[in-house]
């Protein structure tokens, strides 16, 4: 019997070992209510940094400056009602850095069951918590990147199906995230590319052939509202375990092929600007040579069907001189007399004409805006301008309809974005006519580019409209779709000065003859020089001549006496006209100027610097044109 019990106190004891050294491998306590540390495993102390000796008697949350979830009277309560309590703590290591650890207290009661200790186990977290930080982190500034992006940026599945939405591709395609995540992205594609795109994908995917990964283009997107426009996108791939993940970054180039398509347009003005202006200025030194001639023989021929001829010869170089006008207006090479305009008391003054010369089938309805200042504009031009757009209008519209003449003032600050910022008179002219397609659109305002049979329009009326607003510093808009009618607007800029109301200019008085004066004459063309001296002569002028500017200076120099220059503009010998009179007036101080031209460059009147009471005579002229050019005025 005693070897019974002995043997049965033997085993218990081996199990108590068993017990305490396994206890011993587990991050566990055992504490007193009062939370005094009874038992304190080597497991928990490989944790902690603090061994048995030093754990066992003190209070735990002292030791180990304990940070609780919340009150700890919370968790005690929660522990004694329900007998346990699980939740997250944070303990101070003995070498000072903190451990995060998950906790879960379990109540020991006695035989009687009354709460005697409190079994703790742990399990560390510090990695994982510092893991799921860095993950929290990581995902908080993908976030920020997300949403603060100024391009679209969205992810997709190897499906095609979208992952993620940006408040960038909210603003652009006029989707919430939630009507798009989980659908196909083909959705934001118009046709051919919405039937194509999941056949890309399927490819790449069995073949690897890029189209679009890792190298962007140009394509077409669509917006909830049905409206196409272009965009760059570009395509990143990532591998995660058991999947693909495509991230597509796109940007809005509508406005940047807007801008381009305007520049290419500007360009191709510009050029065709310069070779028309070019054309004209040959083509004036013609008419001048001609017209000057002509009117010379006028005086000589006395037999009535020899003046009929040169009549029609006359008018002829007359039409010739419209036609270089024109191409020059267009080049903006065409001299303008900008002069106060009030374009509502303008417009007023040609409505009567307008509904003469449209027709009764044309309703015109002027829309004057209030408080339209005046503006400093070539008033001929404006009346011009006026007289095509009218005129195109009525031919759009063959069976009739409405003409609406509008004007306004308006502050640009961006758009259009040809204008700098300021203030600016409008003029619109729209009709409820056939409309226009893009490829009319494009071409509209080019010289001699018309819609109309042959015989109808020469192709020149929109063209000069667009070279005189363009000279005048304003921009011209067009706004057509084929069977909705036309609007075009002319912009003209405000000054400051024409923000006042300026007076009527002094009315000059009859000009005063000057028989005997002193000419001298500077033309590098010898045709158009030799047609000049002689028109000077029969006026009754004295002349002297000179082919170039330094050669006009040496007759200066010279002593030579000399009442008024008369030069051309546009020279050879490396010296403008505009550079003679410079240099000629400090010779002569009160030397009178009249510059001529066939065509001029506005940017040399800009920065010629001329005398600011030099006379301008275009080419070509008349004899009478030419006489009230060159005698000076009284008041």
């Amino acid at each position: 019997m005693a070897d019974d019990v002995e043997s049965r106190l033997e085993i218990a004891s081996e199990e108590l070992r068993q017990f305490a050294h396994a206890l011993d491998l587990v991050p566990a306590m055992v504490c007193s209510l009062d939370g005094t540390i009874l038992t304190w495993t080597g497991a928990i102390g490989g944790v902690f940094g603090w061994s048995a000796e030093e754990a066992v008697g003190r209070r735990s949350d002292e030791l180990l400056d304990t940070v609780f979830p919340g009150p700890r009277e919370i968790v005690e309560t929660e522990l004694h009602a329900g007998g346990e309590w699980r939740g997250e703590l944070v303990h101070r290591h003995r070498d000072g850095h903190r451990v995060v650890v998950e906790s879960h207290w379990v109540v020991h009661h006695d035989p009687e069951g009354q709460p005697v200790s409190v079994l703790r186990f742990i399990r560390e977290v510090t990695e994982s918590k510092r893991a799921q930080a860095m993950i929290e982190e990581r995902e908080a500034r993908l976030r920020s990147v997300l949403d603060t992006a100024p391009d679209a940026i969205i992810t997709i599945d190897a499906k095609g199906i979208v992952q993620s939405f940006s408040h960038a591709a909210e603003r652009l395609f006029g989707y919430a995230a939630g009507e798009v995540i989980g659908r196909n992205i083909n959705m934001l594609m118009p046709s051919p590319y919405a039937e194509a795109h999941d056949g890309y994908l399927e490819r790449y995917l069995r073949t690897g052939e890029k189209r679009i990964i890792g190298i962007g283009r140009t394509v077409q997107a669509k917006r909830k509202n049905g409206t196409v426009f272009p965009i760059e996108l570009a395509v990143g791939e990532v591998v995660l375990p058991g999947e693909q993940v495509f991230t597509g970054f796109i940007r809005d180039i509508s406005a940047r092929e807007r801008m381009e398509e305007e520049l290419r347009q500007a360009q191709k003005m510009e050029a065709v600007g310069q070779l028309t202006g070019g054309v004209a200025h040959d083509f004036n030194n013609l008419l001048t040579v001609i017209s000057g001639n002509l009117e010379l023989l006028e005086r000589r021929v006395t037999d009535a069907d020899d003046r009929e001829i040169l009549q029609e010869a006359q008018e002829a170089t007359a039409l010739g001189a419209q036609l270089a006008s024109r191409l020059l207006a267009f080049g903006r090479r065409q001299p303008l007399n900008p002069k106060p305009v009030d374009l509502n008391a303008l417009v007023k003054g040609m409505v009567d004409l307008l509904r003469r010369s449209l027709g009764e089938q044309v309703r015109i309805e002027p829309r004057l805006g209030p408080g339209v200042p005046v503006v400093m504009a070539d008033p001929g031009q404006v009346e011009n301008a006026l007289l095509n757009l009218a005129i195109n209008s009525r031919d759009a519209m063959p069976d009739g309809g409405q003409l609406v003449i509008d004007t306004g003032l308006v502050a640009v600050e961006g758009e259009p974005a040809e204008l700098e910022p300021g203030a600016y008179v409008t003029l619109t002219v729209s009709d409820t006519g056939t409309g226009m397609s893009p490829e009319v659109r494009q071409r509209v305002f080019e010289p001699f580019f018309t819609t109309k049979g042959p015989g109808a329009g020469s192709g020149l009326g929109l063209s000069m409209v667009y070279g005189f607003v363009k000279q005048s510093g304003g921009h011209i808009a067009l706004q057509s779709e084929p069977g909705r009618g036309t609007a075009i607007t002319i912009y003209l800029p405000v000054r400051a000065e024409d923000l006042e109301a300026v007076g009527e200019t002094a009315t000059a008085g009859e000009a005063v003859a000057a028989v005997g004066e002193v000419v001298l004459v500077v033309e590098d063309d010898e045709r158009v020089r030799r047609v000049a001296l002689r028109r000077l002569k029969a006026l009754g002028y004295r002349t002297l001549e000179a082919d170039s500017g330094p050669a006009a200076l040496a007759v200066l120099d010279r002593g030579e006496p000399v009442d008024i220059l008369f030069s051309d503009v546009v020279m050879s010998g490396g010296m403008t006209g505009f550079e003679l009179a410079v240099l000629a007036r400090e010779r002569r101080p009160g030397l009178q100027v009249v510059m001529t031209s066939g065509y001029t460059d506005p940017a040399m009147i800009r920065n010629g610097q001329i005398p600011g009471d030099t006379r301008w005579l275009a080419k070509p002229y008349s004899l009478a044109e030419l006489e009230e050019a060159l005698r000076p005025a009284v008041c």
